[in-house]
C-alpha cells in the first residue's frame, strides 16, 4: 500500500513537470513517505531526515517534507523537531501532495529572488500553523477518487506489466497492537464501478497483473455495499475483475482470516486468474496471545483455514506475518507458535519482533518481554521458515512455471526478473522482448528466496 501511495504522489508531481532525479541531493523536493507499524520504521524515518537536514544548510530552496502514516500520527512535532522540514502531509491528502509542493516551492523560490542571504529553514514556514487543517482529517474515500485517475492519465513506465489498486481506505478491527486505525481511519470502500474502471485503463496500457490492495482487503464493502445472492461485496469485486479482458492475473493484500467466509474459498476455486497466492497473517500461534491481540480466532480455526485453502487448488502457497514477544508471550506461547509455522510449512514469513505503539493497548500491558528474548525468538522463527521456504523452492526446481516479467533484475540488471503465479521470484537471461510478457521458465536451481532457471516458451 506504501509503494501505490509513493507511486501516486510520484506520478501527481510528474504531470506538473516534475521530473525524477537519481539522488537526493539532485532534488529540489524530498519527501519521505512513512509507515508507523514499528518502531524501527519511525525511527529509520526520522534518522533519514535528520541526515537530509545537511542539504537543507547549503540549498534553501529545497522543499522537504513527511507523508503518511508517521506524519498522521506525529504531526506537528514533525515540523518542531526537525526545522528544515517544510511539510508533513497525513495518509488520507496524497492526492493534495503536488498543491501543496507547489504552493512551497512558490514561496521559497519567491524569497531567494529577493535576495534574502541563507534563510533560516525555520522562517515563514507556511504550513506550520495550519497542521490541523484537512491534510490530517480522515476523510471520505470519494475525496481521494481523483487522484486515482491523476495517477492513471500519466502514461506507466514502458512495458509495466503490474500494478496496484485500492480499493478501501481504513481499518475497524483495532488490534490491541496496531496503530493503523488511528493513522488510516474507518474503512471507507469505493464503488465497484469505479474499481473496474481503473483495471480497465490499466489494462489498456499493457498491466497483465493487478493487485487489489486494502488494510483489511476481504472485508471490503461490508458496510457500504449488500450481499448479492449469498456473496460478499469483495466476491462481487473479484468477479468484476475477473470478468475484464486482457487481464491475466489477479491478487489481493492483506486480507484477515475472519474475512474468508464459504463464498470467498469457492471463489479461490473457481477463478482461474486468481494467483494461487494466499497471504494469511497468523499472528501468533497461542490462543492466549491471539485473545490478547483481539484478532478474534484461533490456532485451530487458522489451521483449518489454511487447509480448506490449500484444497481449492493445487500448489497454492500461503505466506503469513507473525509477531514475537507481545507483552506476555510466554516461552510456552512462543513454542505453540513455532511448532504451528512448523506443521503448516509456510512458504514465507514475515516475522516481526513486537514494537510498542503510542496509544495502542498493547504498549500498556503488562509483561512487556525483554528485547534480547524477542531477538532470540525471532532469530529461531526466522530459521524455521527459512527452512520451510527452502524446500518449496526446491521442490520447483526441474518443473516449467509460469512467470511475468516485470523487467531486469535488482541485484543483476544483465539478468530479467518476474514472478511465479505462486508469488516466488524468478531470476532468468532473455531480452528486453521478453519484459511485460507471460514466460514458461525452467527452474533450474533455487536459492533463498529466489529461483533460477532457463526460459522455454513466451506466451
Amino acid at each position: 500500500m506504501n509503494e501505490r501511495d509513493s507511486e501516486q504522489v510520484a506520478h501527481s508531481l510528474i504531470t506538473r513537470g516534475y521530473e525524477r532525479v537519481a539522488h537526493e541531493a539532485e532534488a529540489d523536493v524530498v519527501l519521505l513517505n512513512t509507515c508507523s507499524v514499528r518502531d524501527m520504521a519511525d525511527q529509520k524515518a526520522l534518522g533519514k531526515m535528520g541526515m537530509l537536514g545537511r542539504l537543507a544548510k547549503d540549498r534553501p530552496h529545497v522543499v522537504f517534507g513527511f507523508l503518511g502514516c508517521m506524519a498522521q500520527a506525529r504531526g506537528s512535532s514533525l515540523l518542531k523537531n526537525l526545522p528544515h522540514v517544510d511539510l508533513v502531509v497525513g495518509t488520507q491528502k496524497f492526492h493534495r501532495v503536488a498543491e501543496y509542493v507547489e504552493e512551497l516551492v512558490a514561496q521559497k523560490n519567491g524569497r531567494a529572488s529577493e535576495n534574502v542571504q541563507h534563510p533560516t529553514p525555520n522562517a515563514q514556514r507556511p504550513m506550520e500553523g495550519r497542521m490541523d487543517d484537512p491534510r490530517f482529517s480522515i476523510v471520505d474515500i470519494a475525496e481521494e477518487t481523483g487522484s486515482q485517475e491523476t495517477i492513471r492519465q500519466q502514461q506507466l513506465a514502458n512495458k509495466q506489466a503490474t500494478a496496484f489498486v485500492s480499493i478501501m481506505q481504513g481499518c475497524n478491527m483495532h488490534c490491541t497492537f496496531c496503530i493503523v486505525p488511528q493513522t488510516r481511519g474507518q474503512e471507507r470502500s469505493r464503488s465497484i464501478s469505479e474499481i473496474v474502471r481503473e483495471v480497465r485503463q490499466l489494462v489498456a496500457q499493457g498491466v497483465k497483473e493487478v493487485t487489489l490492495l486494502g488494510q483489511i482487503v476481504n472485508l471490503y464493502g461490508r458496510h457500504e455495499f449488500p450481499k448479492q445472492e449469498g456473496k460478499s461485496p469483495f466476491v462481487q469485486l473479484l468477479e468484476a475483475v475477473h470478468a475484464i479482458d486482457g487481464l491475466e492475473r489477479l491478487r489481493f493484500t492483506s486480507p484477515h482470516p475472519i474475512g474468508f467466509r464459504d463464498d470467498l474459498i469457492e471463489a479461490l476455486a473457481r477463478l482461474p486468474k486468481l494467483a494461487e497466492h494466499v497471504h494469511l497473517p497468523l499472528q501468533s500461534g497461542s490462543n492466549k496471545i491471539l485473545k490478547n491481540m483481539h484478532r478474534a480466532y484461533t490456532a485451530e480455526k487458522y489451521v483449518e483455514l489454511v487447509q480448506r485453502i490449500r484444497g481449492t487448488r493445487d500448489g497454492v502457497a500461503i505466506t503469513t506475518d507473525i509477531i514475537v514477544g507481545f507483552p506476555g508471550e510466554t516461552e510456552s506461547d512462543y513454542i505453540q507458535t513455532r511448532d504451528l509455522v512448523e506443521k503448516i510449512q509456510f512458504d514465507n514469513a514475515f516475522i516481526f519482533r513486537y514494537s510498542p505503539r503510542r496509544d495502542t493497548p498493547a504498549a500498556e500491558m503488562s509483561e512487556q518481554v525483554d528485547e534480547r528474548i524477542k531477538e532470540e525468538r525471532n532469530q529461531d522463527l526466522l530459521a524455521v521458515v527459512n527452512e520451510s521456504a527452502r524446500l518449496a523452492g526446491k521442490r520447483l526446481i526441474g518443473r516449467n512455471v509460469e512467470v511475468l516479467c516485470e523487467g531486469s533484475s535488482k541485484t543483476n540488471p544483465a539478468r530479467l526478473t518476474g514472478r511465479t503465479r505462486t508469488n516466488k521470484i524468478v531470476v532468468f537471461e532473455g531480452g528486453d522482448d521478453l519484459v511485460g510478457g507471460m514466460v514458461d521458465i525452467m527452474v533450474k536451481q533455487a536459492n533463498g528466496f529466489s529461483l533460477y532457471g532457463t526460459p522455454t516458451a513466451r506466451r
